[in-house]
């Protein structure tokens, strides 16, 4: 789940969540909040803590970062796939580690024109 901390938690944890939790009934599926926007620290409506606390309530991982210069983004996929590597009843469902990691080692990381998309 991602939201912006330059809004109250109040909808994510009133309507996402519930949602989240009633679709993945997967036991082992990981879950992770993402703060985006922490670039726009003057208008932030929501703590670390906060946000760390609804994380923790709902067994969730908890990130924040900024999609506009990228802070903390990769960091964000990296343990989110760490974590997936590490539960095996995930792995048995989808690809095998070694085709994962060929398959991320083959993307292209940046676009011809700079960006993270074509």
């Amino acid at each position: 789940m991602v939201s912006s901390l330059t809004r109250d938690l109040t909808s994510l944890s009133k309507t996402w969540v519930k949602e989240l939790e009633r679709c993945c009934t997967d036991p082992d599926c990981i879950k992770i909040l993402v703060g985006n926007k922490v670039d726009r620290e003057n208008e932030r409506a929501v703590t670390t803590e906060e946000g760390m606390a609804l994380a923790q309530e709902h067994e969730c991982l908890f990130f924040e970062c900024s999609a506009k210069t990228q802070a903390n983004v990769k960091q964000c996929f990296k343990d989110l796939s760490l974590k997936i590597l590490n539960v095996p009843s995930l792995l048995e469902k989808g690809s095998t580690p070694v085709n994962v990691k060929n398959q991320i080692l083959k993307q292209k990381q940046v676009g011809d024109n700079g960006n993270c998309c074509s």
